[in-house]
């Protein structure tokens, strides 16, 4: 099946129809176009010629010689011996000739070391500790296993800084005794004794083994806020008991006011 639309049959395209030439734009033309010839043309003549146009020529006597490229060896020294440099030593002595009188020789080095190594002291390996199984080893005396602070004078003593503490809290309680005792003088203020002491800690176990009691009574599902409530107040009760008890077991003396 062909795809070509054939028009619909009609009278009016047997009507021949005038021809309109379609106009064309005008061509773009660049505006550096005349500034882009001149300087085409300026440079174009010097890229004519390789090199500069005069070459200066060599002059024929300034010619390449024979052997003159080659590298030139320095001049020659006549040789001179030692002798004719510096003046020669005095010849060896011979094994017969005697040691002039009063004439100090320079020392035998070789019998002075002997003698200075059988004199010496042998000396003695520095201690060491063996940390491996492999054998290595370490120096003792770096290791802090050699008492060394043993040896110093004050070795033993208290140091200053305790002494002046210990110092300072005698007189602070020494000022904190003379200052009840004035109270106490005074009336204000009186000292539990020993059997007021221990009652006033057993009546705050009690309250606390009762408070406990209460507590251990308590439902394991605190679901409503009266129960989160009260279980908040009986654990800052037996808190403040607890406190109230370790404060009454640490202090023997305890004063308390009048009023």
């Amino acid at each position: 099946m062909s795809s070509v639309i054939h028009p619909p049959e009609t009278f009016y395209y047997l009507i021949p129809r005038e021809e309109t030439n379609r106009e064309k734009a005008p061509r773009y033309t660049s505006q550096f176009k005349e500034q882009v010839k001149q300087e085409q043309q300026q440079n174009k003549g010097s890229n004519r010629t390789m090199g500069p146009a005069k070459v200066e020529v060599p002059s024929p006597e300034k010619f390449l010689q024979k052997h003159s490229k080659e590298p030139k060896l320095p001049e020659k020294k006549p040789f001179l011996y030692r002798d004719e440099v510096q003046p020669r030593k005095p010849p060896v002595p011979p094994r017969t000739e005697a040691p002039p009188a009063g004439v100090h020789t320079k020392r035998d080095f070789v019998r002075s070391n002997a003698v200075e190594n059988r004199m010496a002291v042998p000396r003695k390996p520095q201690p060491a500790y063996v940390r491996t199984k492999h054998g290595d080893k370490e120096l003792l005396e770096n290791s802090g296993l050699v008492p060394k602070y043993i040896k110093k004078t004050d070795y033993g003593q208290i140091p200053e800084y305790l002494s002046q503490r210990q110092e300072e809290v005698r007189r602070a309680q020494e000022e904190y005794n003379r200052y009840m005792k004035e109270r106490m003088k005074e009336g204000a203020m009186k000292q539990l004794c020993e059997e007021e002491r221990q009652d006033i800690l057993h009546g705050l176990k009690q309250n606390w083994d009762e408070l406990h009691h209460q507590y251990q009574g308590l439902s394991l599902i605190t679901d409503t806020k009266s129960k989160k409530c009260r279980k908040e107040r009986l654990e800052s009760e037996m808190k403040q008991l607890e406190k109230d008890m370790e404060l009454i077991e640490r202090y023997k003396t305890i004063y308390i006011t009048n009023n």
